[in-house]
C-alpha cells in the first residue's frame, strides 16, 4: 500500500528518525531523510538508498527548502514524519532564553512549516499522512523541562487543528506520544543519572525515568516506527487528530 509513496522524515540520522526511515524504506517508500548531522545522515541514507538533505530545521527558510527539494525530486510528498528534537533539563529560572527559542523553533515551528509546505502536494493528490513524533510530555508535564513540554503540548494542538482541516482532502494528522525510547540520547541520560544518584542504570530506568509507568521497560525505536506504519496504512484511514500514547501505563497512574 505504501509502495512508491514519498516519505519525508526529519531527525533521520539516528534514533527514532533512523528507525522510521528504515521501516518506511522497507515498506516500499521513497524516503527523504533530513538531519543537521551531515556526516551521519549521508552514511545512513546511502545504506537505505534514500535521498539525504542536510538542513537546520530551526530556520523557516531551511524547512521551506527541504520541502521544495523533496517535491522537486519526487513530484510531491505523501508522508511527513516530524521527529527532529532535543532535550534540555533546567529549572525555569536558569533556563537560557536562546535555548528556549531554539527548542520552540525546532520542535514546534518546524513541524508547522513543514506541514504548511507539504500540504499543497498532499491536497493535490487527495492523500496524505502527517505524523508528529510527540511525547508523553505532550500530554503530561515533568519538572525542569519547560521548553520541551511547551513545544510538545503545542504539537498536540497543531495535530488537532490540522486534522480537522485535512480530513476533506484525504489528509490525516496524528501524534505518537511515547515514553522514554532507547536512543543514544536517552542512554547518555541514563548513564548521567546513574552517576549523579550513585545507583545502577536499571534502577534509573525503573525508579526515576519510568517511575510513573506500570511497565518499567524502555521502548525500542522500531516499536515507534511500527506504530507510524500502522497510522499510514489503509486500516488507519479514519484515525486522525489523535495523540496516541505508547507509555507503559504512565498516564493511567
Amino acid at each position: 500500500m505504501l509502495t512508491d509513496k514519498v516519505a519525508l522524515i526529519t531527525g533521520a540520522a539516528s534514533g527514532i528518525g533512523l528507525a522510521m526511515s528504515q521501516a518506511f524504506r522497507e515498506a516500499g517508500c521513497k524516503v527523504v531523510m533530513a538531519d543537521v548531522n551531515e556526516e551521519a545522515l549521508t552514511r545512513e541514507a546511502e545504506k537505505l538508498d534514500a535521498l539525504a538533505i542536510c538542513a537546520d530545521l530551526s530556520l523557516e527558510v531551511e524547512c521551506k527548502r527541504l520541502a521544495e527539494v523533496a517535491i522537486e525530486e519526487y513530484g510531491g510528498v505523501d508522508i511527513l514524519i516530524n521527529v527532529a528534537g532535543i532535550q534540555k533539563v533546567v529549572p525555569i529560572e536558569d533556563f537560557p532564553v536562546d535555548t528556549w527559542d531554539f527548542m520552540i523553533r525546532l520542535m514546534l515551528n518546524a513541524p508547522f512549516y513543514l506541514t504548511k509546505y507539504c500540504w499543497p502536494s498532499m491536497k493535490e493528490r487527495g492523500w496524505g499522512r502527517i505524523i508528529h513524533l510527540n511525547s508523553i510530555h505532550g500530554l503530561v508535564a515533568s519538572e525542569f523541562k519547560s521548553a520541551y513540554v511547551t513545544a510538545k503540548h503545542g504539537l498536540t494542538g497543531l495535530t488537532k487543528v490540522s486534522a480537522l482541516e485535512g480530513g476533506p482532502y484525504g489528509i490525516t494528522v496524528n501524534s505518537i506520544c511515547p515514553a522514554y525510547v532507547r536512543t543514544p540520547l536517552v542512554d547518555k541520560q541514563i548513564a548521567d543519572q546513574a552517576a549523579t544518584h550513585g545507583i545502577g542504570e536499571d534502577e534509573v530506568i525503573e525508579k526515576i525515568m519510568l517511575q510513573k509507568a506500570s511497565i518499567k521497560k524502555l521502548l525500542e525505536p522500531k516499536t515507534v516506527a511500527d506504530v507510524a506504519l500502522f497510522l499510514c496504512s489503509d486500516s488507519a484511514s479514519q484515525i486522525t487528530g489523535i495523540t496516541l500514547p505508547i507509555d507503559g501505563g504512565w498516564i493511567s497512574a
